[in-house]
């Protein structure tokens, strides 16, 4: 495994981390001035599309897309590092490269499965940066972890489908630009398999009987990243039969294809976070002084920060291996090492988040600061694509299986 960058890697991150210190850092503050005076929270600020116009005069658009056809055609360990560099502002960064999540995931879906009419309808303006899109697959009366308890019904009524059903947190559907859902359901109720049951379709926003109910709260306050986590309710939605993704019965299929790539990107963010969190506490430490000498002589501080140093350089040796894996052996051949990164790397970095804040005392729990924001996020990623139990259990039955 040779994890050094190329010619490549190495001009799109210096690039990148230009593009970061001259347009994305100085925007965070501006972004949540201008958000203050929007007519609606959900609203996207001026100087995101600012910043998005940039990233593209700049060729830093879709970076995470390894089909030349449609993105940058970078392979995971290409796209890594640049993950990482956009992880440092997770709420401007990926957006503002349309490298964010959930359109990510569902330019994937419909890159890979997606038909011809499909991808020029939906997938075209994504990639360019025109529309918002979500993926509305978690429900509020099931335990969501295990995707066969999904309960939203799609049932076919000749041309067409007919959706209904209750999701929540759905990444982005607060968004006034998102058009578009991928709505997961079950089409075979009563299949004897239970992992072909599952079938997903293209529901655009503004068709009748859906309704965006409410914004749903993260930590307590409204979380505007992606575009606000939304309740949807689809009360006998229809849409013709063309809107299928894929084939009947293949929405698990299709959920287990999206998630393995959403997974790594949220870990690369995650190291990236956890790079601008140690950065800030090694600026605190060498600026503040308590009991007569600088925080960064207190024993204490430096204990996290070393620790946090070795965590961070852990988890990207783990995290480059499965791209690396991932590019080599595919998806399937690094399901063991998407789980592990999966379940150490946001269990770590909150750790590293939570001494961050420490450290800033009330300043770190702030809004003057961006370490509350970056813990929360972090905090919801042990759940989000999956909760780390579920790993745990997929990747304790593999070990196991090797002694049965």
């Amino acid at each position: 495994m040779d994890f050094a960058f190329d010619a490549r890697t190495e001009e799109l991150r210096a690039r990148l981390l230009a593009f970061m210190d001259e347009h994305v850092y100085p925007a965070e503050a501006v972004a949540e001035e201008q958000r203050a005076a929007l007519a609606s929270p959900w609203d996207t600020p001026a100087v995101v599309e600012e910043l998005k116009a940039e990233a593209r005069r700049q060729g830093l658009w879709n970076l995470f897309l390894p089909d030349a056809e449609y993105g940058a055609g970078l392979t995971n360990l290409q796209y890594a590092p640049l993950a990482e560099i956009t992880g440092r502002s997770p709420h401007l960064a990926p957006t503002a490269t349309n490298c964010a999540a959930p359109d990510t995931g569902n330019m994937e879906v419909l890159a890979q499965f997606g038909t011809e009419e499909q991808k020029k309808r939906w997938l075209e303006p994504l990639l360019a940066g025109e529309i918002r899109s979500a993926f509305a697959m978690t429900e509020p009366e099931v335990a969501s972890s295990d995707a066969t308890n999904i309960t939203t019904h799609i049932e076919r009524d000749g041309d067409e489908y007919v959706i209904t059903g209750r999701k929540w947190y759905i990444s982005g559907a607060m968004n006034p630009d998102c058009a578009i859902f991928i709505v997961m359901g079950k089409t075979d109720p009563d299949g004897a398999d239970i992992r072909r049951q599952q079938s997903m379709v293209l529901v655009p926003r503004d068709t009748p009987g859906v309704t965006v109910k409410r914004a749903m709260q993260v930590f307590g306050y409204e979380d505007h990243s992606h575009g606000g986590h939304a309740e949807v309710v689809f009360d006998r939605v229809r849409v013709p039969v063309g809107n299928l993704v894929g084939e009947e019965g293949g929405g698990f299929a299709i959920a287990q294809a999206r998630l393995g790539p959403g997974r790594i990107h949220h870990c690369m963010r995650l190291i990236g976070m956890a790079e601008r969190a140690i950065e800030l506490m090694c600026r605190r430490a060498v600026s503040r002084t308590a009991f007569g000498k600088a925080l960064a002589q207190q024993g204490v501080v430096q204990n996290w920060i070393a620790d946090a140093r070795v965590t961070v350089e852990q988890l990207r040796l783990l995290v480059l291996k499965t791209a690396w894996l991932m590019d080599t052996v595919g998806n399937k051949g690094a399901h063991t090492e998407i789980q592990a990164i999966k379940i150490a790397t946001p269990r770590a970095v909150v750790g590293i988040l939570d001494r961050a804040i420490q450290l800033h005392g009330a300043g770190g729990v702030s809004q003057d600061f961006p370490l509350a924001e970056l813990y929360a996020s972090a905090r919801t990623l042990m759940l989000a694509d999956g909760p780390d139990e579920v790993h745990q259990r997929s990747l304790a039955r593999r070990e196991l299986k090797k002694y049965l």
